[in-house]
Formats: C-alpha cells, structure tokens, sequence
C-alpha cells in the first residue's frame, strides 16, 4: 500500500488557546500606528495582519524569541512593542513534561517544525531518557537526506501479511470512554494519511470508525469490552492487552460518569455504571494458555498480525520470548512512566520497569534465542519526543509506540483532571456531550500529522549525524549512547 511521506502532508493548524503558549509574552499599546515594520523585521512571524482588514491581529507570542532577537522592538517606529516573561509558562508542565516540551509539541503541532530555542529533546526528571544522550561521531559517514530510510517492519517473521509503517511509530490504545470519540477519529485520519496504525484500546470499536479499519489496531484486553468477531475480523493487527505499564497488576477503571449511553452501547454495558477490567485474563496462566489465545485470533483472522502489549516485570525477557513461542508478530513493551492523568501516581512510578531498563534486557535475551530478527519489539510508556524514540531504538527495540504526545498534539496541558467529575476541560479525555465537540476531529488529525512531521526531520538529521541510513542499522546500538 503507497502512502505519501509524512514530510509532505502537513499544513499550519492553529492552536486554539486565546494565547499560544511560549516563555514571552509580547504587548503591543495604544501607540501602534499598523505600519507593519514588525510584520516585515520578525524572523519567527509573530506578527501579522489580520485578513480583509488593515491593523495587525493579536501577536502570536507563542513564536516568540524573546529579548536575544529584539527586531521588532528595534524597528517599530513608536515605541509600541514590549517584550517580557510570560508568568503563566512557569506554572505549566511538570518534571517529565516540562513547560519546554509542552509548548515544543504544541509548536510543532502547529506547524510542523520544530522551534528554535528551548528545549525539545529531553524533561527535567532527572533519570531515564532525559539522562540519556548520543555520542555523535565527530567524522560520520556522509548521508544524504534522500538516503535516510525512516520505516520500520512489523512483520518480522515470514508468516501473515507484510506491514512496513513509514514512520518508526504508531499510537496507543486509547479507549472510547477514557477518550473522546473525535480524538479517536482524529488519531485514525492522522493514521490514514500517514500510513501507520492507531489502536482502539479496550473500550470497543465505535461505528464512526470504520472506514479507517486499515489503519486502527483492534485490542483485545482482559474485560473484552466490544470484542466481537467483526472487530476482529476487519483490523490489520489485533492487539492483546495483558498489562499496562502505567498500571500494571490493576486492571482499568472507568468511571460512571464517563459511561454515557453510546460508551455503554459500544462496551456492551449499562450507562451510568462503572467499569473494571480485571487482572489478569483469567483464561491465561501459562505460555500454553497464551498461544490458545494467539491461535484464537489467527482462526478468526488469518490475516491479521498479531501483537501482544505486556508490562515490564523484572522478567520481561523471559516474557517477551514465552510471546515469541506463543506466535506473536509484535511484542509491545509497556513500561512506567505512561498513562494519562487517569493512572494512579503510586503505580506509574513505583510498579514497572522504566523502559529504558526493559528494552535492552528484552533485546538481548532475544539476540541470545537467536530469535530477534523474527520479532518485531515495541517500546512505549513515556516516550515524549523524538528523540526519545530514537534512544529507546538505540537501546533495543525497532519502534514505538505513541500515546501522551498525541494528546499534547491536541492541547493537552497535563492538568490531570482526565478522571475527575466531567473530564478533560480542552473535550480530550471525556465522554462529556458539551466537551467532547470542543475537538474538531479534522483539526486534531493535522496537528497529529504536523508533530510527526516535525518528528521526521528531526529523525532525518538525527540519523545523518550518525552517519547511518535506516533505524534498522540504530537498532541495539548502545555504543552511540552516553549516560550524563
């Protein structure tokens, strides 16, 4: 299946906050005479006027590069531009996502490039990926941009459909009920004209999805809600659930507040009612019981790849090779640090493996088998950035998978009130009939495909600088990478 490249689909895609969001707040007084000098002098177009009219509209300080650039301030004849400290940007984010990163995501979101100052590679947290840096070689084999090839395969091991994404990344399960229905129509159409994968999580397949059955992963999880046989029978790649590494050991939870009548209609359940799903599948103890479950799929769809998300216990390589003799395409590594504001704290940072501890350990015991090049190796569990998913390729897997940074995409501000009372104030994490429309599903998709399209060049360059011409020849490189 042809699909264009992610660099070519991404247009401007305004935020919807009254003010971008940025570490400088520009002021324009009663002084301005609309002579448009600043519209001309800004490198990063903070000014503009506003279509059919002839004054300039509200500054975009979100584009911003503070004092250091100045050229507006210089050129404005009157003396009616001020440039100072956006007080609000120092309360937003926290240790994993910081102000930084936040406002990084939701400018290249916006336009599909990245900024150009403040950081967008790493957090604050102190430990993890954000301690994690490349050792870029001081003389890399020269790389053309043309020569760098950015996909990865799903299907490593010779039997059902060849899958290639042309992006190293495909999004999380996000279920209908933890999320809104236009976020998971804007995930899919994102997924569609990218050419890689979306997933249903575990609250079922609503109708409007259909029509990006291609691109949408059907998941499978220990309280079955909305698993059907048609489900299963029109997706590309099922998915089983076993753990999330946000909450590994709990099951879900979803409140009955969020379960409206279509969330009921869909998980096969009572509206009003709250939901759980237990732990573990209670059919599944043994690598024996788990190949049923795979060869179950397989019956229903024999064309369909088959991925299995588990959690990161202290033995997830012997894990990840139970899943490879149990016949799965896809072993999904979901480690801590993941989640929305809806997991528990306690378990996102005191239960699972942080990933960057579990891949390498899963990697490895792979490569021992000698089975690692018969599996396809998926990391997730708070991935924020691209660079992120180059070092978590780095340490071991051939992908990732992405689910937080969508939602910032749309304007997350990690507020985590995700499971409080209505939800998501910004219409993300609700099921709400008044919020839930505050995502315009056409608008999320193209600030999805903007992020990743951002992501792109900075894999591009990142790969370049490297001297290497595919995440195939990153994968398990530890070499390149030094602990600061």
């Amino acid at each position: 299946m042809d699909h264009p490249n992610v660099i070519e689909v991404h247009r401007a895609s305004p935020q919807r906050l009254r003010h971008t969001v940025g570490p400088w707040r520009v002021a324009v007084n009663r002084n301005c005479i609309d002579c448009g000098l600043c519209v001309e002098a800004c490198p990063t177009h903070v000014f503009h006027f506003d279509p059919g009219r002839h004054h300039l509209a509200a500054p975009d300080d979100g584009r911003c590069l503070g004092p250091q650039c100045n050229a507006c301030v210089r050129e404005c004849p009157v003396d009616a531009i001020a440039i100072g400290p956006n007080p609000s940007y120092a309360c937003l984010g926290d240790k994993r996502w910081t102000n930084d990163l936040l406002a990084a995501t939701f400018y290249a979101a916006e336009t599909g490039d990245l900024p150009l100052l403040g950081e967008t590679q790493v957090g604050g947290s102190g430990g993890g990926f954000d301690r994690l840096r490349f050792a870029f070689p001081d003389r890399p084999t020269p790389v053309a941009p043309e020569e760098v090839d950015t996909s990865i395969p799903l299907n490593r091991r010779g039997q059902g459909p060849d899958i290639t994404i042309p992006i190293p990344v495909y999004g999380g399960g996000m279920s209908f009920g933890s999320v809104s229905l236009n976020v998971m129509l804007a995930r899919a159409m994102a997924a569609k004209r990218i050419g890689t994968f979306t997933s249903t999580g575990e609250g079922g397949y609503p109708e409007p999805l259909v029509p990006y059955a291609p691109w949408i992963i059907t998941q499978v999880a220990t309280g079955l809600f909305g698993v059907r046989e048609e489900t299963i029978q029109r997706a590309r790649i099922v998915e089983f659930k076993y753990a999330q590494g946000a909450k590994p050991g709990l099951g879900g939870h979803l409140l009955a507040a969020k379960v409206t009548r279509s969330v009921a209609h869909v998980r096969e359940a009572v509206p009003g009612t709250s939901l759980f799903s237990p732990f573990p599948f209670h059919s599944v103890y043994s690598v024996e019981d788990h190949k049923k479950h795979v060869d179950w799929i397989k019956t229903v769809n024999p064309g369909a790849l088959v991925s299995v998300k588990v959690s990161t216990p202290d033995d997830v390589d012997m894990v990840a090779v139970g899943s490879y003799y149990a016949g799965a395409h896809i072993i999904h590594l979901d480690g801590a640090y993941g989640g929305t504001g809806a997991a528990p704290e306690i378990a996102k940072k005191n239960i699972a493996m942080p990933i960057e501890f579990a891949i390498p350990k899963a990697h490895g015991f792979l490569v021992k088998e000698g089975i690692r090049d018969e599996v396809t190796l998926i990391a997730s569990g708070g991935i924020r950035t691209a660079h992120d998913v180059a070092k978590a390729i780095a340490l071991g897997a051939d992908g990732c998978v992405i689910g937080t940074a969508e939602l910032v995409a749309l304007e997350c501000v990690r507020c985590g009130n995700c499971e409080s009372g209505r939800g998501c104030p910004l219409g993300i994490a609700t099921t709400d009939p008044y919020l839930s429309p505050l995502i315009d599903a056409e608008w999320g998709a193209q600030r999805i495909i903007n992020m990743y399209a951002a992501w792109h060049a900075e894999w591009v360059n990142l790969l370049r600088r490297l001297g290497l011409r595919s995440f195939r020849e990153l994968r398990g490189r530890t070499d390149l990478l030094r602990y600061e």
